[in-house]
C-alpha cells in the first residue's frame, strides 16, 4: 500500500480494492460533517444518531458513484421519525471536497424509548442520482429491513443494483480533552465488484419479505471470497473505526493484509448546502400573482426557511413569481 500520513483523515473517504477478492470499498470518518449537520437543529439524541448513520452512509455511497452534480438518500416511514433526507454534493473540480447536508422530520411526542431504528415504523429507503441539467434522474427504491438503516442500504444494493455491500459502521458522541461533546462517526463499506451476469435465480431473496441479500446475488466462488472478507472485518474495534489514532490505511493493513489491498487518493467532505436567494425565487417563479398572495405573510413578506441549514430568507411579494415586476434591490432603489 502507498503510503497516505499527511492526510488528516478526519471528514476524508479512502477508497480501496481488496485484489485478492475482487471487492472495493471505502473508509469513511466524519467529524465537522456531523457537527455542521446537527447544530443546525436540536434533534433528540435518538433522532441525531438516525442522522448521523444516514450521513455516514451517503459519504460511503457517494463517493462510490461517478457523480456529476448529486446522490441524494431518503427515508420515508409512518413512525416517530417521519423522513430523513441526505445529500451528496460531488466535487465540480480535482481538489475541492465534497459537500453533505441532512435533516430529520420527526413528532416528537410520538418518539420513544426505544432504539432509534425503531422509531421509523415501516417505510422505504431510497436512493436518488441527479447529475445535472439535461440528463434524467435516477430513482432506487428498497423497503426498511434489518433492524437499521445500514442493513436496509444492504437490501437496497442487492434488490435494486444487485451488488453485494456490506457497511460496519459505527457513531456515537465523543468527549476529548480540551473539547466540547461532539458526534464522531467511522464506517467502512465492502462491494463486491460487479459481474456481467449477477447470480439472481428469480424466485426471490433470503431477506424479510422475499427481499434479496447479498449472499443471493453471489455465485459460489463469489461467495466463498465475500465470506472471507466479511470475517475479517467483523473483527474491526469501534476506537479503529472512530477514533483519531488508527489512519485508515494502517486499518486496511490490519484487517486486510492477506487480500492485497490497495490505496486510491482520499477525498475530502465538509458540511455544505448549496441553498441561496436565487433558487428560492427560482422555486417561487411557477406562482402567479395570486398564489404569491396566499402565502404572504401578516407582515407583509413572503419568508422561507431551509430544512438543511437554517437559512430565512425574506422577500417581498411583488419580486417573486411570474409576474413579478421587480426584484427587491430594484424596490429598494426606487
Amino acid at each position: 500500500m502507498k503510503a497516505a500520513s499527511n492526510i488528516a483523515w478526519d471528514d476524508t473517504v479512502l477508497p480501496f480494492q481488496l485484489d485478492n477478492s475482487d471487492i472495493r470499498g471505502r473508509v469513511a470518518r466524519l467529524d465537522g460533517v456531523l457537527s455542521g449537520v446537527l447544530k443546525q437543529h436540536a434533534y433528540p439524541e435518538t433522532v441525531e444518531a438516525l442522522v448521523a448513520e444516514m450521513a455516514l452512509l451517503t459519504a460511503l455511497i457517494g463517493q462510490t458513484i461517478s457523480l456529476r452534480w448529486k446522490l441524494s438518500l431518503q427515508v420515508q416511514t409512518n413512525g416517530p421519525v417521519r423522513m430523513i433526507a441526505t445529500d451528496y454534493y460531488a466535487p465540480t473540480k480535482e481538489g475541492e471536497v465534497g459537500r453533505i447536508r441532512a435533516y430529520a422530520s420527526f413528532d416528537e411526542e410520538r418518539l420513544t424509548d426505544g432504539a432509534p431504528f425503531d422509531q421509523l415504523g415501516n417505510g422505504y429507503f431510497a436512493v436518488l442520482i441527479d447529475q445535472g441539467e439535461g440528463t434524467k434522474p435516477y430513482q432506487g427504491i428498497s423497503g426498511l429491513t434489518g433492524g437499521s438503516l445500514q442493513a436496509s442500504a444492504e437490501a437496497y444494493f442487492a434488490q435494486s443494483e444487485q451488488l453485494a455491500t456490506r457497511f460496519s459502521l459505527k457513531f456515537g458522541k465523543s468527549v476529548e480533552p480540551g473539547v466540547g461533546e461532539h458526534w464522531r462517526a467511522g464506517g467502512v463499506m465492502l462491494q463486491h465488484m460487479p459481474k456481467a451476469s449477477p447470480h439472481v435465480t428469480g424466485e426471490g431473496g433470503s431477506g424479510e419479505g422475499g427481499l434479496l441479500l447479498a449472499k443471493d446475488v453471489l455465485n459460489e466462488d463469489d461467495e466463498e471470497n465475500w465470506n472471507r472478507v466479511n470475517i475479517l472485518l467483523d473483527s474491526v474495534e469501534e476506537l479503529e473505526m472512530i477514533g483519531p489514532s488508527v489512519p485508515p490505511t494502517d486499518l486496511l493493513v490490519r484487517l486486510f493484509h492477506e487480500e492485497a489491498p490497495r490505496v486510491y487518493d482520499a477525498q475530502s467532505v465538509k458540511f455544505g448546502c448549496t441553498c441561496s436567494e436565487d433558487r428560492v425565487r427560482q422555486s417561487l417563479s411557477i406562482y402567479s400573482a395570486k398564489d404569491i398572495a396566499t402565502m404572504t405573510q401578516e407582515n407583509g413578506r413572503v419568508t422561507a426557511d431551509c430544512q438543511f441549514c437554517g437559512s430565512h430568507y425574506d422577500l417581498d411579494p411583488a419580486t417573486v413569481g411570474f409576474q413579478a415586476k421587480t426584484s427587491d434591490t430594484d424596490a429598494k432603489g426606487a
